[in-house]
């Protein structure tokens, strides 16, 4: 495949109406409260993990002095 020349663009401006916008953040924001119960599940299992195998945080059973 022959090299094409490099095309070059700069985006000067968006045009878009504030109903279409603002039903795009509502959608946005609608969106992130399933992605966040996921991602809060995921790094509950992390921490699960981390203490079955480092021991810390069993009802107070932690590092003794």
């Amino acid at each position: 495949m022959a090299d094409l020349p490099e095309t070059r663009m700069r985006l000067i401006d968006i045009d878009v109406p504030f109903g279409r916008l603002v039903f795009f953040f509502v959608k946005a924001a609608l969106a992130a409260i399933p992605a966040t119960i996921i991602l809060m599940f995921i790094l509950m299992f992390v921490g699960f993990l981390f203490s079955a195998i480092f021991g810390v945080g069993h009802w107070g059973m932690g590092y003794r002095i």
